[in-house]
């Protein structure tokens, strides 16, 4: 009997994003916590947001806006 697959990213949901300039990042990991079920997008802009800006202050390099945010395919 075959088993069901376990997602790999248990406990996270992962998004691709697009910034103004053009560049893409891949994968961005969100706690699923974190994602309001009525409003997905926006809550997932929220945490992105807020890890762009520790990343900014641990690098001194500043991501632009957000253009997009689109959900990742799960495998």
């Amino acid at each position: 009997m075959a088993r069901k697959r376990q997602p790999l990213e248990n406990g996270f949901v992962l998004f691709n994003v697009t910034y103004e300039d053009g560049t893409l990042t891949s994968n961005r990991k969100v706690p699923s916590t974190e994602i309001d079920q009525f409003d997905a997008e926006a809550s997932a802009r929220a945490a992105i947001e807020a890890q762009d800006r520790k990343i900014e202050r641990m690098s001194g390099r500043s991501r632009g806006p957000i253009k997009a945010i689109v959900r990742a395919d799960t495998r």
